[in-house]
């Protein structure tokens, strides 16, 4: 394996990897996690290229000389389900903050509505990534948390929290949305609150203002949702991927200024951008997101108080099994940017 000085690692795929996930592999020559190795992916950061010819160099050692993997072409590995041949070559490039701890930051600013010594719950507001990714190297909310909790920062670097570069860490919001996050404290929730997120015991509800009138007074969104095959940062509706259903029901339709209608979404599985994937996919995208809408329909309600990058989705309720063994539950009101659309609605 050659690492390069420009934070890049180039592996030649030998016996001992073929067959083996994309994700996986990933995670095992970088060091990252698997979590972190399909993140990677997802943001465009890993490529495959076809066999290399052998040459004196290289016969009987696997390795590359340094420019080895220049005379080789390279394409975007997309799926992280991918797996890989003998013979190809594996190109990460790593962000410089892929093994960094998070750094305690008190000026970090975002609401706490309950802790005890196993978990706390946080209640995000909009603009604040919850933890490091390429690009957000710093303030995140995972550092406002080991300011605040320094037990969250030492129990994941014993690795007792999963990933100690992202401690307690279960579930989360995406930067522009606002609303509820737990936040395993012990090695007990941790474990539990996992597990109710894998087999989809948690309830998490969101508030969500839709463009268009919503015709049904509920319904479900039954629709596997995968990588996007045109671009590796957005999900997709497609029939490889992964089982989402997500419920509505309708709170309120709107139609002056424009049309709209703000509905209270239940997930029922947990995937990456589930909710927004799945309204624009029945063609009621959510107002603000301009990722799966169409940028000039946001254009009035910005003009109000949503700022660039604020999506109108809040996750309000969150209900869980306490580790102690007692069921769990908060809300979280609109905040007052997203109010305000509503009023002048």
């Amino acid at each position: 394996m050659q690492t390069g000085s420009g934070g890049m690692v180039e592996v030649c795929i030998g016996a001992a990897l073929a067959g083996e996930r994309l994700d996986r592999a990933v995670s095992m020559v970088s060091g990252v996690s698997r979590s972190m190795a399909s993140e990677m992916v997802a943001s465009g950061m890993v490529e495959l290229g076809a066999t290399a010819p052998r040459s004196e160099e290289t016969s009987g050692s696997g390795e590359a000389p340094v420019d080895a993997v220049g005379n080789v072409a390279l394409r975007l590995a997309t799926d992280r389900t991918y797996q890989l041949r003998e013979g190809e070559w594996l190109v990460v490039h790593l962000p410089d903050l892929v093994s960094s701890d998070p750094e305690p930051d008190p000026s970090v600013s975002f609401g706490v509505v309950y802790e005890d010594e196993d978990l706390v719950v946080v209640d995000k507001p909009a603009g604040l990534v919850v933890h490091h990714g390429a690009g957000h190297e710093r303030g995140t909310l995972v550092d406002g948390l080991v300011a605040r909790y320094p037990d969250l920062g030492s129990l994941g670097r014993e690795g007792l929290l999963g990933d100690p570069a992202r401690p307690g860490i279960v579930h989360r919001l995406d930067k522009g949305t606002s609303g509820l996050v737990v936040v395993a404290r012990s090695a007990r929730a941790y474990s539990s609150l996992c597990a109710q997120m894998r087999l989809h015991t948690a309830t998490r509800r969101y508030q969500a203002l839709v463009h268009g009138l919503v015709q049904s007074a509920q319904g479900v969104v039954d629709a596997p949702i995968g990588r996007s095959e045109r671009q590796a940062t957005r999900m997709a509706v497609k029939a490889s991927g992964r089982p989402a259903r997500t419920h509505y029901r309708v709170i309120r339709r709107f139609g002056d200024p424009t049309d709209a209608t703000l509905i209270e979404a239940s997930l029922e599985t947990g995937r990456t951008h589930q909710v927004r994937v799945h309204m624009a996919a029945i063609g009621h995208p959510v107002v603000g997101d301009d990722r799966y809408g169409r940028p000039g329909l946001t254009r009035r309600f910005r003009s109000a108080s949503m700022v660039p990058g604020r999506l109108f989705l809040h996750a309000g309720l969150l209900e869980v099994e306490h580790p102690a063994g007692w069921r769990a539950s908060w809300t979280s009101p609109l905040p007052d940017d997203l109010r305000l659309v509503v009023d002048e609605l």
